[in-house]
């Protein structure tokens, strides 16, 4: 059996995948700097940590396409970066900007759950999707750096000071529990990505 060596069967796009992949952790760090002393300038960076994982995300295929270089070890990569860059980090901002009940954790949750099955789904049929023409035509359900706009309004939200208690739409109390009505936006985005929804492949 080969023995795998990073530095010898790494492609170019495959470092830029990596670029996504410590990004998007950056980001994870940022929030939970956020959790911890409250300076705002810790969801900004991990908001711009975020939109850097797209710009990596966006290059790394079409790095892959001009190289001519596409693996099955490319794809996997691929897919692993985004869970952590647009699937657990906008969770985990969400929740540092101020999602932290009950009914909160469990919106976060699905649309992380969503985003790992989106991501599963398309791996495992894009052969069949390819039609034997060796490209993808179409998106089912909407990809998962779809959820850029998330961060995007969160930063926004930031900017304007409505973290925390100030958070747009307030809180509502059920059951002894909190619901922050913005967190359904994660469960839009989360149920988006899962749909069989027809979205034309760039």
């Amino acid at each position: 059996m080969k023995r795998f060596s990073m530095i010898r069967d790494f492609h170019l796009a495959d470092w830029f995948t990596l670029g996504n992949a410590v990004c998007g952790t950056g980001a994870l760090f940022s929030t939970i700097s956020y959790i911890d002393d409250s300076d705002v300038m810790h969801i900004y960076l991990a908001c711009a940590l975020v939109f850097a994982a797209l710009v990596f995300d966006v290059l790394d295929g079409r790095i892959a396409r001009w190289r001519q270089k596409a693996s099955l070890l490319g794809k996997e990569l691929d897919s692993l970066a985004d869970v952590i860059s647009f699937g657990v980090a906008p969770a985990i901002i969400g929740y540092g900007c101020g999602m932290r009940g009950l009914y909160d954790r469990v919106m976060l949750a699905y649309f992380v759950a969503c985003g790992v099955s989106r991501l599963a789904r398309y791996n495992v049929t894009t052969e069949e999707m390819s039609a034997g023409t060796g490209k993808v035509t179409h998106f089912e359900g909407t990809p998962i750096p779809t959820s850029f706009a998330i961060v995007l309004m969160l930063g926004i939200a930031a900017w304007f000071d409505a973290l925390g208690p100030r958070m747009w739409f307030g809180e509502w109390r059920i059951a002894g529990f909190t619901l922050h009505p913005l967190v359904f936006v994660y469960a839009i985005s989360g149920s988006l990505m899962i749909s069989r929804i027809r979205i034309p492949k760039p």
